[in-house]
């Protein structure tokens, strides 16, 4: 087992400081995440990506730094901190890991995460946010951008967690350009996993093709 001095790119007791938020659903904000010292490497072996959409990490290339993160982002440390933030049994369950680059003006929609997921973390990888769009608002219902509790700028290093309930509705207005942000997720079995990864395996496919937008 990987040990917890030995977690060189995450900040795994920033975490298990931050407080759980239960407004409008249960979720945490932790920036700076990501180490400041671990930051540069990780930007330098991040997937080059010049489509949008969310890639699967099996069909992507990257350099030593961006996969030590996502190794730590699924030891166990990492899995337990989740578990005993969110009072959830994660033990034994699969994780799933997309990356995005770019954001298109269709994404953001609002909508809640399907239920086979369990715990959805993202991990944003971007300078300073100035742009008013691509801000991911974690709202009250599904009607409205406008009625959120809280709004997350998709600032380098800032990581949040939410557990996947039907009223974890979030969202963000309309962004085009470069937005990188690494998801992973806590899923409830195998079989989930699998399906999940056919179906992004294909679409990252299709959006290789020339009529892809």
């Amino acid at each position: 087992m990987m040990q917890a001095t030995e977690l060189s790119t995450i900040d795994i007791a920033r975490l298990r400081a931050c407080p759980v938020n239960g407004d409008p659903f249960r979720h945490m904000i932790v920036p700076g995440f990501l180490r400041a010292d671990a930051a540069p490497a990780v930007d330098s072996d991040y997937p080059k990506l010049d489509r949008g959409g969310s890639i699967p990490l099996g069909a992507l290339d990257y350099g030593p730094a961006f996969a030590r993160l996502i190794a730590e982002l699924r030891s166990p440390e990492m899995t337990a901190a989740v578990a005993e933030k969110f009072d959830i049994d994660l033990a034994g369950r699969p994780t799933m890991v997309t990356v995005r680059a770019r954001c298109r003006l269709k994404d953001g929609q609002i909508h809640t995460d399907s239920k086979g997921k369990l715990v959805t973390a993202l991990l944003y990888m971007n300078g300073g946010w100035e742009a008013d769009g691509g801000r991911l608002r974690l709202l009250r219902g599904p009607d409205s951008l406008d009625d959120y509790a809280a709004e997350v700028p998709p600032d380098a290093g800032t990581l949040l967690l939410f557990k996947c309930t039907e009223d974890a509705w979030h969202g963000h207005k309309p962004f085009e350009g470069p937005r990188r942000a690494i998801q992973l997720n806590w899923v409830v079995d195998e079989s989930y996993l699998k399906r999940e990864q056919r179906r992004h395996g294909l679409s990252a496919l299709l959006k290789k093709l020339p009529f892809a937008s």
